[in-house]
């Protein structure tokens, strides 16, 4: 290994200073052999100008206003050059000249020994710099509405769950910030799913749709599919993007549990993994059998905005209301309360009824009971998507479907028995 106790600390924060601004002056000068837009700063000014604000933080000696007023300066000189460009040829992007202003604050944040800023700053730099025309593309394909939705959310995860009190109310142990992050984390993950079908446009097909249906909602795609199906004569080409749709619901059940119960999550991981695979693998095999391709058929998803505030409210409600119902199941009816619980959930919607069952492993139930409850809660739903293809779907896709998921939940019931026995 190198010893480098010969060159001074400065020397070495110089010689970092140096390296990260080239990266984004060689950036620049790149582009602007590409972009006419592009007229300030290259390979020599970027390092340049991180040197200054390098150096300006050395000479300042603890007097904390120098590195305000050379940040001004340089400001200046970039105003300057950024209104001669604008008269010269009628167009100037200020990009360019917000990022040689972070350039700087690149050569002050590596003297105050701030390397982990610096770097990220740099990184965030180069990528914004370069992706230029993918994030702009971004912009023009997600919806105002979209934007502003989102907006709300970061103002109820940012601003108002910081604010809820965590501490527990009544018998039932209602947590109002307990409640709330859960109802923000099921959104996340179903947001970050609607978000990449809204992009895809239903670009890469049916398989697509599947998979990333199946992280939003299986409910949902299943029916959505179903319908689908009227239109297009694939039996075996719908019948298992559905079935992998199902699949998806183990993956995403398996990471809510990683978050809020890790009990739970470790006796569940090997039968929900499994029975993810059987059903992606299982799916993809027998709609490949089928004439159509995955990919010859579109579908544009019509998913509901999982971050809408009305939908957040519902379903912190029926969390409450799950929590509830669970305690009083637990204590009156024992495990078997938990069981029936788990099957008629399952009919309508399986995730309050797990994230409720996070809350009372270990302190009211043991974790294989809940696992078993959880096992059943998914086979049921299971088998109200078979009734749902059943009723909306083709005649060959209804039957096909229907004894496939009636399949799965049979395996589900199996893997429940194991952890009974």
């Amino acid at each position: 290994m190198h010893d480098f106790t010969w060159l001074p600390h400065q020397g070495l924060q110089i010689i970092f200073v140096f390296f990260l601004t080239f990266i984004i002056g060689l950036e620049r000068e790149a582009k602007k052999q590409d972009d006419d837009h592009i007229s300030f700063g290259g390979v020599r000014a970027y390092p340049l100008i991180g040197l200054i604000g390098f150096a300006i933080g050395a000479v300042s000696d603890g007097q904390f206003l120098l590195i305000p007023v050379g940040l001004i300066v340089i400001a200046l000189f970039l105003l300057m050059a950024f209104w001669h460009k604008l008269k010269t040829s009628g167009y100037s992007s200020i990009t360019t000249y917000m990022a040689a202003l972070s350039t700087y604050l690149i050569g002050v944040s590596i003297f105050k020994d701030l390397f982990w800023i610096a770097a990220t700053l740099t990184v965030i730099n180069v990528l914004l710099l370069e992706l230029k025309a993918g994030l702009e593309q971004l912009a023009k394909r997600i919806d105002e509405g979209e934007i502003l939705t989102f907006a709300k959310f970061l103002m109820l995860l940012a601003v108002i769950l910081p604010l809820l009190p965590n501490e527990s109310y009544t018998q039932y142990q209602i947590d109002p910030f307990k409640i709330w992050l859960v109802v923000v984390a099921v959104s996340t993950v179903s947001y970050g799913s609607y978000v990449l079908q809204r992009l895809s446009k239903g670009a890469k097909g049916l398989l697509l749709t599947a998979l990333l249906g199946g992280l939003y909602s299986s409910t949902v795609t299943t029916i959505a599919l179903a319908r689908k199906s009227q239109e297009e004569d694939a039996p075996k080409l719908f019948s298992g993007v559905i079935l992998m749709a199902s699949g998806m619901m183990y993956l995403r059940v398996i990471v809510l549990l990683a978050l809020f119960n890790p009990i739970i999550m470790r006796i569940l991981l090997i039968p929900f993994v499994s029975l993810a695979l059987i059903s992606l693998v299982g799916g993809y095999i027998w709609s490949r059998l089928g004439e159509v391709g995955l990919h010859d058929v579109q579908h544009d998803s019509k998913a509901r905005n999982p971050l809408e505030i009305r939908s957040g409210l519902v379903f912190a409600m029926l969390f409450v209301v799950m929590l509830i119902v669970t305690k009083l199941a637990i204590e009156y009816l024992g495990n078997n309360g938990i069981y029936t619980l788990g099957l008629i959930m399952g009919i309508a919607d399986v995730d309050p009824f797990i994230m409720g069952l996070t809350q009372s492993v270990p302190s009211l139930t043991p974790g294989t009971v809940a696992a078993v409850g959880i096992l059943i809660a998914t086979s049921s739903n299971n088998v109200a998507k078979g009734f749902y293809a059943y009723t909306l779907a083709s005649k060959e896709t209804a039957r096909t479907t229907f004894l496939l998921l009636i399949g799965l939940a049979l395996a589900g019931l199996l893997a429940a028995s194991w952890l009974v026995l």
